[in-house]
Protein backbone atom coordinates (compact mmCIF):
# COMPACT_ATOMS: atom_id res chain seq x y z
CA UNK A 1 0.00 0.00 0.00
CA UNK A 2 1.34 3.43 -0.98
CA UNK A 3 0.14 6.99 -0.59
CA UNK A 4 0.76 10.12 -2.63
CA UNK A 5 0.03 13.68 -1.57
CA UNK A 6 -1.21 15.79 -4.51
CA UNK A 7 -1.49 19.52 -5.18
CA UNK A 8 -3.36 20.65 -8.30
CA UNK A 9 -2.55 24.28 -9.13
CA UNK A 10 -5.41 25.85 -11.09
CA UNK A 11 -3.39 28.78 -12.35
CA UNK A 12 -3.75 30.88 -15.50
CA UNK A 13 -0.79 31.02 -17.89
CA UNK A 14 0.14 34.27 -19.59
CA UNK A 15 1.55 34.86 -23.08
CA UNK A 16 4.97 35.60 -21.57
CA UNK A 17 7.01 32.42 -20.90
CA UNK A 18 9.36 34.26 -18.52
CA UNK A 19 6.41 35.49 -16.45
CA UNK A 20 5.06 31.95 -16.21
CA UNK A 21 8.43 30.67 -15.01
CA UNK A 22 8.58 33.47 -12.45
CA UNK A 23 5.08 32.55 -11.24
CA UNK A 24 6.39 29.21 -9.98
CA UNK A 25 7.99 30.87 -6.96
CA UNK A 26 4.80 32.33 -5.47
CA UNK A 27 2.91 29.15 -6.33
CA UNK A 28 5.40 27.12 -4.33
CA UNK A 29 4.54 29.10 -1.22
CA UNK A 30 0.98 27.79 -1.48
CA UNK A 31 2.01 24.14 -1.15
CA UNK A 32 1.51 22.20 2.02
CA UNK A 33 4.37 20.27 3.65
CA UNK A 34 5.50 17.02 2.05
CA UNK A 35 3.63 17.37 -1.25
CA UNK A 36 4.68 14.42 -3.40
CA UNK A 37 3.22 15.50 -6.75
CA UNK A 38 2.34 18.96 -8.07
CA UNK A 39 0.22 19.15 -11.24
CA UNK A 40 0.03 22.34 -13.32
CA UNK A 41 -2.29 22.86 -16.31
CA UNK A 42 -1.78 22.26 -19.99
CA UNK A 43 0.18 25.02 -21.78
CA UNK A 44 1.46 26.47 -18.50
CA UNK A 45 4.76 27.35 -20.18
CA UNK A 46 2.84 29.80 -22.40
CA UNK A 47 -0.86 30.12 -23.10
CA UNK A 48 -2.21 29.21 -26.52
CA UNK A 49 -3.10 32.82 -27.30
CA UNK A 50 -5.83 33.81 -29.72
CA UNK A 51 -7.21 30.99 -31.92
CA UNK A 52 -4.87 30.44 -34.85
CA UNK A 53 -1.89 32.09 -33.14
CA UNK A 54 1.58 30.92 -34.18
CA UNK A 55 2.99 28.97 -31.24
CA UNK A 56 6.16 27.81 -33.01
CA UNK A 57 8.43 30.70 -31.94
CA UNK A 58 7.78 29.90 -28.27
CA UNK A 59 8.57 26.17 -28.40
CA UNK A 60 11.46 24.91 -26.29
CA UNK A 61 13.48 21.70 -26.08
CA UNK A 62 13.05 19.43 -23.08
CA UNK A 63 16.28 20.83 -21.62
CA UNK A 64 15.21 24.44 -22.11
CA UNK A 65 14.38 27.23 -19.65
CA UNK A 66 10.93 25.95 -18.71
CA UNK A 67 12.05 22.47 -17.70
CA UNK A 68 15.03 24.00 -15.89
CA UNK A 69 12.63 26.20 -13.92
CA UNK A 70 10.47 23.17 -13.08
CA UNK A 71 13.56 21.31 -11.85
CA UNK A 72 14.45 24.23 -9.58
CA UNK A 73 10.89 24.25 -8.23
CA UNK A 74 11.05 20.48 -7.65
CA UNK A 75 14.37 20.76 -5.81
CA UNK A 76 13.19 23.61 -3.61
CA UNK A 77 10.01 21.82 -2.59
CA UNK A 78 11.32 18.23 -2.70
CA UNK A 79 8.56 17.15 -5.03
CA UNK A 80 7.75 15.95 -8.54
CA UNK A 81 5.92 18.30 -10.89
CA UNK A 82 3.90 17.75 -14.07
CA UNK A 83 3.29 20.75 -16.32
CA UNK A 84 2.25 21.47 -19.90
CA UNK A 85 4.60 23.05 -22.44
CA UNK A 86 5.18 23.44 -26.16
CA UNK A 87 8.09 21.24 -27.19
CA UNK A 88 10.12 21.99 -30.32
CA UNK A 89 9.66 19.45 -33.12
CA UNK A 90 11.28 18.84 -36.50
CA UNK A 91 8.66 21.18 -37.95
CA UNK A 92 9.54 24.65 -36.59
CA UNK A 93 5.99 25.90 -37.11
CA UNK A 94 4.24 23.02 -35.36
CA UNK A 95 5.61 22.02 -31.95
CA UNK A 96 4.31 19.26 -29.72
CA UNK A 97 1.84 19.85 -26.90
CA UNK A 98 3.87 18.11 -24.21
CA UNK A 99 3.66 17.23 -20.54
CA UNK A 100 7.00 17.34 -18.73
CA UNK A 101 7.46 15.31 -15.55
CA UNK A 102 10.32 16.75 -13.53
CA UNK A 103 11.83 16.06 -10.12
CA UNK A 104 14.89 17.36 -8.29
CA UNK A 105 17.15 15.43 -10.66
CA UNK A 106 15.59 16.91 -13.80
CA UNK A 107 13.33 15.46 -16.48
CA UNK A 108 11.82 12.10 -15.53
CA UNK A 109 9.40 11.58 -18.42
CA UNK A 110 7.49 13.42 -21.11
CA UNK A 111 4.25 12.81 -22.96
CA UNK A 112 3.31 14.35 -26.32
CA UNK A 113 -0.44 14.86 -26.61
CA UNK A 114 -1.88 12.17 -28.89
CA UNK A 115 -5.34 13.57 -29.57
CA UNK A 116 -5.23 17.13 -30.87
CA UNK A 117 -8.23 19.37 -30.30
CA UNK A 118 -9.84 19.45 -33.74
CA UNK A 119 -13.31 20.01 -32.34
CA UNK A 120 -15.87 22.68 -31.43
CA UNK A 121 -14.72 24.79 -34.39
CA UNK A 122 -11.03 24.75 -33.41
CA UNK A 123 -8.14 23.00 -35.18
CA UNK A 124 -5.20 22.40 -32.87
CA UNK A 125 -3.55 20.29 -35.58
CA UNK A 126 -3.04 23.41 -37.71
CA UNK A 127 -0.51 24.67 -35.18
CA UNK A 128 0.72 21.57 -33.35
CA UNK A 129 2.05 18.09 -34.10
CA UNK A 130 0.37 15.06 -32.57
CA UNK A 131 2.54 12.73 -30.56
CA UNK A 132 3.04 9.11 -31.51
CA UNK A 133 0.43 6.69 -30.19
CA UNK A 134 2.59 5.77 -27.23
CA UNK A 135 0.93 5.91 -23.81
CA UNK A 136 3.30 7.04 -21.05
CA UNK A 137 3.43 6.06 -17.38
CA UNK A 138 5.94 7.16 -14.75
CA UNK A 139 6.60 6.07 -11.19
CA UNK A 140 6.19 8.78 -8.54
CA UNK A 141 7.10 7.40 -5.18
CA UNK A 142 5.58 3.92 -5.33
CA UNK A 143 2.55 4.96 -7.39
CA UNK A 144 2.29 4.46 -11.15
CA UNK A 145 1.02 7.61 -12.83
CA UNK A 146 -0.49 7.69 -16.35
CA UNK A 147 -0.32 10.88 -18.40
CA UNK A 148 -3.15 12.42 -20.45
CA UNK A 149 -3.76 15.94 -21.74
CA UNK A 150 -7.12 17.73 -22.01
CA UNK A 151 -8.87 16.45 -25.17
CA UNK A 152 -7.38 12.98 -24.50
CA UNK A 153 -10.04 12.72 -21.79
CA UNK A 154 -12.69 12.16 -24.47
CA UNK A 155 -10.97 8.95 -25.64
CA UNK A 156 -11.58 6.16 -23.11
CA UNK A 157 -9.26 3.76 -24.90
CA UNK A 158 -6.21 5.80 -23.87
CA UNK A 159 -7.18 5.74 -20.19
CA UNK A 160 -7.84 2.00 -20.41
CA UNK A 161 -4.46 1.35 -22.02
CA UNK A 162 -2.68 3.36 -19.33
CA UNK A 163 -4.45 1.30 -16.66
CA UNK A 164 -3.55 -1.88 -18.52
CA UNK A 165 0.07 -0.73 -18.24
CA UNK A 166 -0.31 -0.39 -14.48
CA UNK A 167 -1.48 3.19 -13.92
CA UNK A 168 -3.03 3.70 -10.48
CA UNK A 169 -3.47 7.44 -10.93
CA UNK A 170 -4.27 9.31 -14.16
CA UNK A 171 -3.25 12.97 -14.26
CA UNK A 172 -4.96 15.19 -16.84
CA UNK A 173 -3.52 18.72 -17.18
CA UNK A 174 -5.91 20.76 -19.30
CA UNK A 175 -6.91 24.10 -20.77
CA UNK A 176 -10.55 23.06 -21.19
CA UNK A 177 -12.11 25.88 -23.20
CA UNK A 178 -15.24 27.36 -21.61
CA UNK A 179 -18.61 27.14 -23.34
CA UNK A 180 -22.14 25.76 -23.06
CA UNK A 181 -22.17 22.47 -21.12
CA UNK A 182 -18.37 22.28 -21.15
CA UNK A 183 -18.06 22.02 -17.36
CA UNK A 184 -20.66 19.23 -17.43
CA UNK A 185 -18.63 17.42 -20.09
CA UNK A 186 -15.42 17.87 -18.09
CA UNK A 187 -16.76 16.61 -14.77
CA UNK A 188 -18.68 13.73 -16.36
CA UNK A 189 -15.69 12.51 -18.36
CA UNK A 190 -13.28 12.72 -15.42
CA UNK A 191 -15.67 10.72 -13.26
CA UNK A 192 -16.33 8.22 -16.05
CA UNK A 193 -12.61 7.56 -16.62
CA UNK A 194 -12.23 6.93 -12.86
CA UNK A 195 -15.29 4.69 -12.48
CA UNK A 196 -14.88 2.58 -15.61
CA UNK A 197 -11.20 1.90 -14.83
CA UNK A 198 -11.40 1.82 -11.01
CA UNK A 199 -8.52 4.30 -10.93
CA UNK A 200 -7.74 7.67 -9.34
CA UNK A 201 -8.02 10.65 -11.72
CA UNK A 202 -6.55 14.08 -10.94
CA UNK A 203 -7.60 16.62 -13.55
CA UNK A 204 -6.39 20.23 -13.40
CA UNK A 205 -7.49 23.02 -15.72
CA UNK A 206 -6.65 26.63 -16.36
CA UNK A 207 -9.26 28.90 -14.73
CA UNK A 208 -11.96 31.08 -16.25
CA UNK A 209 -13.06 33.11 -17.96
CA UNK A 210 -11.44 31.66 -21.08
CA UNK A 211 -11.15 28.15 -19.67
CA UNK A 212 -13.45 26.07 -17.49
CA UNK A 213 -11.44 25.55 -14.31
CA UNK A 214 -13.25 23.09 -12.00
CA UNK A 215 -10.16 21.00 -11.27
CA UNK A 216 -11.08 17.82 -9.43
CA UNK A 217 -9.81 14.55 -8.04
CA UNK A 218 -11.98 11.44 -8.24
CA UNK A 219 -11.34 8.13 -6.50
CA UNK A 220 -11.56 4.62 -7.98
CA UNK A 221 -15.10 4.08 -6.68
CA UNK A 222 -16.23 7.37 -8.21
CA UNK A 223 -15.96 9.30 -4.94
CA UNK A 224 -15.26 13.03 -5.14
CA UNK A 225 -12.00 13.78 -3.31
CA UNK A 226 -12.06 17.52 -3.94
CA UNK A 227 -13.05 20.13 -6.50
CA UNK A 228 -12.48 23.80 -7.28
CA UNK A 229 -14.69 26.36 -8.99
CA UNK A 230 -13.69 28.40 -12.02
CA UNK A 231 -11.25 30.79 -10.32
CA UNK A 232 -7.60 30.33 -9.49
CA UNK A 233 -6.85 28.04 -6.58
CA UNK A 234 -5.03 25.04 -5.15
CA UNK A 235 -6.66 21.65 -4.66
CA UNK A 236 -4.99 19.11 -2.40
CA UNK A 237 -5.81 15.43 -2.11
CA UNK A 238 -4.25 12.15 -1.07
CA UNK A 239 -4.09 8.99 -3.16
CA UNK A 240 -4.00 5.72 -1.21
CA UNK A 241 -3.49 2.57 -3.26
CA UNK A 242 -5.18 0.59 -0.49
CA UNK A 243 -8.41 2.36 -1.49
CA UNK A 244 -7.76 1.38 -5.10
CA UNK A 245 -7.25 -2.27 -4.15
CA UNK A 246 -10.50 -2.28 -2.15
CA UNK A 247 -12.44 -0.69 -5.02
CA UNK A 248 -11.14 -3.29 -7.45
CA UNK A 249 -12.06 -6.15 -5.11
CA UNK A 250 -15.60 -4.81 -4.71
CA UNK A 251 -15.99 -3.97 -8.41
CA UNK A 252 -13.74 -6.30 -10.45
CA UNK A 253 -14.91 -4.88 -13.76
CA UNK A 254 -11.36 -4.89 -15.17
CA UNK A 255 -11.23 -8.65 -14.60
CA UNK A 256 -14.73 -9.14 -16.05
CA UNK A 257 -13.93 -7.66 -19.45
CA UNK A 258 -14.79 -9.83 -22.45
CA UNK A 259 -13.52 -7.67 -25.33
Amino acid sequence: MSTLSLALLQQAASLDPAANRDALGPLGHRLGPATDLVVLPEAFMRDFGRPGSDIGPFAEPLDGPFVEALAGFAREHETTVVAGMFEASADPGRPYNTLAVVDAGGLRASYRKIHLYDSFGYRESDRLCAGEVQPVTVEVGRVTVGLMTCYDLRFPELARELVRRGAQLLVVPSAWVAGPAKVDHWVTLVRARAIENTVFVAAVGQPGPRYSGHSLVVGPAGEDLGRLGDGQGVLTARVDTGDLDRARRENPSLLNRRL
